[in-house]
C-alpha cells in the first residue's frame, strides 16, 4: 500500500506487477493523502497513463489536464493541455478538446500557438487515419468533418471531402452525416 511519506520511485516499485484496476485505486488514495504540488502532479500523469492503458480515454485526458493546471512553467502546462486535447480527440470529443486546446493557447505566445494548432490539427489527421484502419467509419468522417471547419488549405479540404465521399461509397452511397453533400 501507498503512504504519504513515499518517494516517486518507492511509488513506481509499488505499483509494479499490480493490474490496471488496482494502481488506479492506489494512485488514486495516495492522491488524497499527497500534500505536495509536485507528488500530485506525478499522480495525475501516472493515472492518465494507466486511464489511457485500459483505454479511458476521457479519464486519461482529465488527468493530464489536472496536471497541467499543476505545472508551473508554461511549456509544461502547453505540453500536458496538448496531450489533454489529444486524448479527447481519441475519445471523439471535440467540444473538450476545443477547450483543452484554449488552454494550451492561452499559455503561448503567437509562434507556440501556431505549432499547437498545427500539432492538434496533425493529430486530428492521424487519428482518423486510424479510424478508417480499424473500420470505425463513422468516426472517421466526424473527423474529416472536423477538419473541414479548421484552417486548411483548399487542396487539403479537397482531400477531406474525397474521404468522406468515399466512406461514404464504402457505406454503399449511404452519406454518413447528413452535413456533407457530393
Amino acid at each position: 500500500m501507498l503512504d504519504k511519506n513515499m518517494t516517486k520511485r518507492e511509488i513506481e516499485k509499488n505499483l509494479e506487477g499490480k493490474g490496471d484496476y488496482i494502481q488506479l485505486d492506489y494512485l488514486n488514495r495516495f492522491l488524497k493523502e499527497s500534500s505536495s504540488i509536485d507528488m500530485k502532479k506525478f499522480i495525475f500523469l501516472k493515472l492518465a497513463e494507466v486511464y489511457e492503458k485500459i483505454g479511458m480515454l476521457s479519464e486519461s485526458a482529465k488527468n493530464y489536464g489536472k496536471a497541467g493546471t499543476l505545472s508551473l512553467t508554461f511549456s509544461e502546462k502547453m505540453k500536458y493541455y496538448v496531450k489533454e486535447a489529444e486524448r479527447y480527440i481519441m475519445s471523439n470529443d471535440f467540444q473538450k478538446t476545443e477547450a483543452a486546446m484554449k488552454k494550451a493557447m492561452n499559455e503561448a505566445n503567437s509562434i507556440e500557438k501556431e505549432e499547437i494548432y498545427l500539432t492538434i490539427k496533425d493529430f486530428y489527421k492521424t487519428q482518423a487515419e486510424k479510424f478508417l484502419e480499424g473500420n470505425k467509419l463513422f468516426h472517421a468522417v466526424k473527423i474529416y468533418e472536423k477538419l473541414l471547419e479548421m484552417n486548411a488549405s483548399e487542396k487539403e479540404k479537397e482531400g477531406f471531402k474525397e474521404k468522406i465521399s468515399n466512406i461514404n461509397e464504402r457505406l454503399g452511397g449511404k452519406k454518413v452525416r447528413l452535413g456533407f453533400s457530393n
